[in-house]
């Protein structure tokens, strides 16, 4: 946990507060923005203490999940139950792990829960509640890697779980040759009835996205929600190939869903597959304009 001595300044008076080590990854602002201020890619700080026991319940899922260990409560009440809560179901079915690694930066991970066997998207921190809690939920089966910058925990989930780990055959480093599937080119893979593999390559070589249920879609960091609730994608976080990029996002037009479940950034949420592929028709033109 966060040191009481190093706590920034910004910081509200109060019980909870946010040191030094911040990393500015943005996970406490996306689970309670309630508590936590800054801009997206800025250090953050306790905005204003929780001032209901949701609130607090809210911010305390963000001090464990922090991968950073920066945020600190000099009463330690509730941290706890707040360390038992998670994962904490977000949509039907979709659950948010919490427990981001500092290896892959803070970056969201997620698990779907299906009576065929459940899917761990991307890899969250190894911490016992959290293996304990997937145990009560039914374990894993599947682990789908979106690419090759999110994949922190994954060996001590597949040794936990024995699941079979799934990552684009372009993205496999040394730390990833013993994934069980490497998935070859750029046509989708379904994995079974109600999940396909899509290749997103631009990112990195390798990215690809997981649609669930022709509703949900897992993106990693090819798509994403900012604060607005409107989608988005940059040049200034793509490590391979910007047109290709692109291409892969005008790709995804022909795919139905109404959520986009992002490594970083925030959730996005539509009430239709037609108006999410308006929105998505718009992103993609804004930014064949840039190239």
């Amino acid at each position: 946990m966060a040191r009481l001595v190093d706590r920034v300044a910004k910081n509200s008076p109060g019980d909870l507060f946010v040191d030094s080590s911040c990393i500015a990854c943005d996970t406490c602002r996306r689970l309670a923005p309630g508590t936590y201020g800054g801009r997206e890619d800025d250090p953050s700080f306790v905005a204003r203490q929780p001032a209901t026991e949701a609130e607090r319940r809210r911010a305390l899922l963000a001090l464990v999940s922090c991968p950073a260990g920066s945020i600190g409560s000099i009463s330690r009440a509730g941290v706890s139950a707040a360390a038992s809560a998670l994962p904490e179901e977000v949509a039907p079915g979709v659950f948010d792990c919490g427990f981001a690694a500092r290896s892959s930066f803070g970056a969201s991970s997620w698990l779907l829960l299906r009576a065929e066997g459940n899917v761990l998207v991307d890899s969250p921190r190894s911490a016992a509640p959290l293996v304990a809690r997937l145990r009560s939920l039914g374990g894993v089966r599947f682990q789908f890697l979106t690419h090759r910058d999110d994949v922190a925990d994954h060996a001590r989930w597949a040794k936990a779980f024995g699941c079979e780990r799934i990552l684009h055959a372009r993205d496999v480093t040394d730390d990833t040759r013993s994934v069980e599937r490497k998935v070859v080119g750029n046509e989708p893979v379904a994995l079974a009835a109600d999940l396909l593999v899509i290749p997103v390559p631009g990112h990195t070589a390798g990215s690809a996205a997981l649609l669930w249920k022709r509703a949900y879609l897992f993106s990693g960091d090819h798509l994403w929600g900012d604060v607005r609730g409107e989608l988005g994608a940059s040049r200034s976080v793509c490590w391979w190939d910007w047109p290709s990029q692109i291409r892969s996002l005008e790709r995804l037009l022909q795919f139905d869903f109404t959520w986009v479940f992002p490594g970083h950034g925030r959730p996005v949420h539509r009430s239709s597959p037609e108006s999410m592929r308006r929105d998505l028709a718009s992103l993609v033109a804004e930014k064949r304009r840039e190239i």
